[in-house]
């Protein structure tokens, strides 16, 4: 059970106290609670899950994801393989992992079958296989490969050295090279665009082709009842552990928390500063305050009377669609909101989950998730520029609205202040700032301040639901405060 207060002082003393319950946090309790510690879990909303949190936001019936709709690190993800997450809850994976509509009912798609995905690109589709084929191959060396700190040695080199070349050709003006026609280079900068950056670059051909290897590999599975289930799935194990979450608790000091030996802060570098205050060295402060965050999202979800009509009939069955036309509108749409501007033509990433998950609407109804690109702190209502690039791609899409909910960037911090200004990513994931993130060092986690550990997405392997970094920043609190160095079991059964 959860228990709700609004104070810290009658909660008790723990080995290890984490500060906020979204995945990052709660798979770093879950790995300490596994290694026999006491764990107390702190959050200051009413509900866990952060960026994995589902709610009816629209009408009653409709299930709407808060956060994060797909999860294309699910099976990838290193800590929710040993944590065996699909036998915990039901994740249904799709045949195509995504879609790409174009103008006059043109679309790309991207099966879990490279083959099938190639074949269906034309004469594109030989370059397409080229990409992806070795990638695929070793699909779980490239997830390790890219769910680690970049400053290690790639345990598998030659996957690295792989994955390193295409990357160097999706991340610089030679990235049209490969491709003769729209669809494919659509598709692929579709994926790109996850990144919230101006394109080409190497953090945005990085993210195409880990998130593009899972789509062949793996595939980008959706959790039946929504992405809370993840964030549960987490909460029951530590429970059965013996750990504790408490909700309802704003914590703006250390000195506010019960004692313990260890505390993990699942937030961004921000409250990091805020919340560690003058115990921070000097040298650490100013690194964290050079610390640059991205531009924002901003977010529309939609009950529906039925499904979105796409023009193109073969995305009437694909769960998540990025919306923006060809690779240079894209491109230039992305350059605008870096640039401080709303784009014109602006990128729409979206989730039609009740295509496999019925649970989430009532019957022949549908639930629609959609977010949009704007600059930093944006405070625009994004529902008529979302609406206008769906009904681009859908006619007709205005009628089967029954109702909607929109969140700004701004809001989107507000309902979750690890979002500055709308960041999802808790921080911009270039290159630099993926080997720097949030500071250079072999363990980026641990701060110079004793006992006192950083999981969020702003520590690698960067931002998605995969609890990577809370598992990372609670592997080393093991090997250093507890002289633990052996992780343990996190499978179920025991």
């Amino acid at each position: 059970m959860t228990e709700r207060t609004s104070s810290t002082s009658d909660l008790g003393a723990a080995d290890a106290i984490i500060v906020g319950a979204g995945p990052n946090g709660l798979a770093a309790a879950v790995t300490l609670a596994r290694a026999g510690l006491d764990v107390l879990v702190v959050e200051r909303s009413a509900t866990i899950g952060g960026g994995a949190r589902s709610a009816e936001l629209t009408l009653p019936g409709f299930v709407h994801d808060v956060g994060s709709a797909v999860h294309p690190l699910a099976l990838a993800s290193g800590f929710f393989r040993r944590f065996e997450l699909d036998r915990r809850i039901e994740l249904r994976v799709p045949e195509a992992s995504y879609g790409h509509p174009l103008d006059g009912g043109r679309a790309g798609v991207a099966w879990r079958d490279l083959d099938r995905t190639a074949d269906a690109l034309g004469v594109d589709g030989p370059a397409w296989r080229r990409l992806f084929a070795p990638l695929v191959a070793r699909s779980q060396e490239v997830a390790q490969f890219t769910g680690s700190t970049l400053l290690q040695l790639p345990p598998h080199l030659r996957t690295a050295v792989n994955f390193g070349l295409r990357a160097l050709e999706q991340g610089t003006p030679f990235w049209g090279a490969r491709f003769r026609e729209e669809a494919a280079p659509a598709l692929l900068t579709g994926v790109a665009a996850h990144s919230i950056q101006p394109m080409p670059s190497l953090g945005t051909a990085g993210v195409a082709l880990s998130l593009g290897t899972a789509a062949h590999a793996a595939g980008w599975p959706i959790p039946v009842g929504g992405s809370q289930a993840i964030a549960d799935a987490l909460a029951d194990d530590l429970r059965a552990h013996g750990g504790r979450i408490v909700t309802g608790v704003q914590v703006d000091a250390l000195a506010e928390l019960p004692r313990s030996q260890v505390v993990l802060l699942d937030t961004s570098p921000e409250a990091l500063i805020d919340i560690a205050g003058d115990a921070l060295p000097d040298a650490y402060r100013r690194r964290l305050e050079g610390y640059r965050y991205g531009n924002g999202v901003a977010k529309v979800d939609f009950a529906l009377d039925g499904p979105v009509p796409w023009a193109a009939a073969e995305l009437r069955s694909v769960p998540t669609l990025h919306l923006g036309g060809s690779r240079e509108e894209i491109a230039y749409g992305e350059l605008e909101v870096a640039a401080g501007r709303h784009a014109t033509s602006p990128y729409v990433l979206v989730a039609q989950p009740t295509v496999l998950d019925e649970t989430r609407a009532p019957a022949g109804k549908h639930s629609l998730w959609a977010y949009t690109h704007v600059p930093a702190g944006s405070t625009l209502d994004p529902t008529e520029a979302v609406t206008r690039q769906i009904e681009r791609f859908a006619p007709g899409f205005r009628d089967v609205i029954l109702a909607s909910a929109a969140s700004s960037a701004a809001q989107m911090e507000h309902g979750n202040p690890n979002y500055l200004g709308g960041d999802i990513a808790v921080g911009e994931p270039t290159l630099v700032q993926l080997a720097a993130r949030p500071v250079l060092s072999r363990d980026p986690w641990r701060t110079p301040v004793d006992g006192l550990y950083l999981c969020s997405s702003a520590t690698p392997p960067g931002p998605g639901v995969h609890g990577l970094a809370g598992a990372y920043a609670a592997r080393s609190a093991l090997r250093h405060d507890f002289g633990i160095h052996r992780l343990p079991y996190l499978g179920v059964g025991r």
